[in-house]
């Protein structure tokens, strides 16, 4: 799927970023946006794997909706930060916004993916 792969890749590319991130944000700040970002994608696998029942399909992407909205959070206090430049955040930003698109899609659609 697409948007596995695509936030698949925005999870790596978010865990490389905040290894420039101070190092008093190890435990704060750079957890947690790796956590909600990493989630994104494990939520996407276990909907694909629960989609044979549409309700637990559609409740696992949602909580990947939850993960994606979150991670968006923790990028926009990267830049308020000026951990990461304003450039960089609107890449990223772009990214998750797709993400989050193609989610609501297939929340809205599940039958094109359930059987």
């Amino acid at each position: 799927m697409i948007v596995f792969q695509k936030s698949y890749d925005l999870a790596i590319r978010i865990h490389k970023i905040t290894r420039k991130y101070p190092s008093e944000e190890k435990y704060l700040l750079v957890d947690q946006i790796i956590r909600s970002s990493r989630s994104v994608p494990a939520n996407i696998a276990e909907a694909w794997a629960k989609r044979l029942y549409t309700k637990a399909f559609i409740s696992k992407l949602s909580d990947a909706l939850g993960e994606e909205l979150e991670t968006e959070v923790w990028l926009e206090m990267s830049k308020d930060h000026q951990y990461i430049t304003p450039d960089i955040y609107e890449d990223l930003f772009i990214e998750c916004d797709s993400i989050r698109k193609m989610l609501i899609s297939m929340m809205n659609n599940p039958g094109k993916f359930c059987r």
